[in-house]
């Protein structure tokens, strides 16, 4: 596919529009290529990329098993590091036997976060699904017993009086000494390998434009972040924009392949 115009999911997290800010608003040279933007929660561009849908994309890892005869990962943009994993959280104590018991709140089936949670927890009793801001808010409700927190959640569970029952990302390093692996930017195989080759530069150079001029870049991100915080989309960017983000190391392909043969080795969903 050798067009020059291509459609780019991300979502409106922090992490995605600090990446993307220069990109999409022109702040950077896009040597002839333009994009379409759609933006959209993580899960709902794990559907759309079940279905091939979009051109470029970010995806979890989650979902990655799933669509690799239609996508590529690309080199720059990913979500993989140290400390960043999905927490469970509830508003009681309990163990993670217990969660047997318990209905559980995920923020998708095809996400990274609920893999990490099939590999290191039970079965719920009840499972579910809803968009990741509204499973703390369920918790109070009193919705659900339990939920998997991805994203600002991770900052802000505890002003509301919620508790940490695990850290399921650091079950992960603890066990296979690797990085967490949490999300990527995909690209559709049938583009121009000289597009693909360009895009990847052109996110690198959109997330080396952002350390330049985080002002500037802060005020695209503020108009679509969840939790307003200054502190808290800081927070958020600095955990899940590293290195890796840039270019992936040694220790992130292997978190990569290590993830996906978990992943390939659990029960098919239901």
């Amino acid at each position: 596919m050798n067009k020059r115009h291509f459609t780019l999911g991300f979502s409106p997290c922090p992490n995605d529009t600090y990446i993307f800010a220069a990109l999409v608003n022109g702040w950077i040279d896009t040597r002839g290529l333009s994009f379409t933007v759609v933006m959209a929660d993580v899960e709902h561009l794990n559907q759309h990329a079940l279905k091939a849908e979009l051109d470029i994309t970010k995806l979890s890892f989650g979902v990655l098993p799933h669509v690799l005869h239609s996508y590529q990962i690309l080199k720059s943009g990913a979500a993989i590091g140290n400390s960043c994993g999905p927490l469970i959280i509830s508003r009681n104590p309990a163990n993670l036997q217990q969660l047997s018991q318990m209905r559980l709140a995920i923020p998708g089936k095809m996400t990274s976060a609920y893999v990490f949670y099939r590999i290191f927890a039970p079965q719920p009793k009840a499972l579910k699904e809803m968009l990741f801001s509204e499973i703390e808010n369920a918790l109070l409700n009193n919705e659900v017993d339990a939920g998997l927190i991805i994203h600002e959640n991770r900052f802000t569970y505890q002003q509301k009086g919620l508790l940490k029952l695990a850290d399921v990302g650091t079950l992960w390093e603890d066990k296979f000494h690797l990085p967490v692996p949490l999300g990527a930017i995909t690209a559709k195989k049938n583009i121009a390998p000289e597009h693909i080759e360009t895009i990847d530069l052109l996110i690198k150079q959109s997330i080396e434009f952002a350390r330049q001029n985080t002002p500037k870049v802060m005020e695209y991100v503020r108009q679509f972040a969840q939790e307003l915080d200054e502190s808290v989309m800081k927070q958020h960017i600095e955990l899940y924009v590293n290195d890796n983000s840039l270019v992936r190391s040694t220790k992130a392909e292997q978190a990569i392949e290590v993830f996906l043969q978990e992943a390939l080795n659990l029960e098919p969903l239901s």
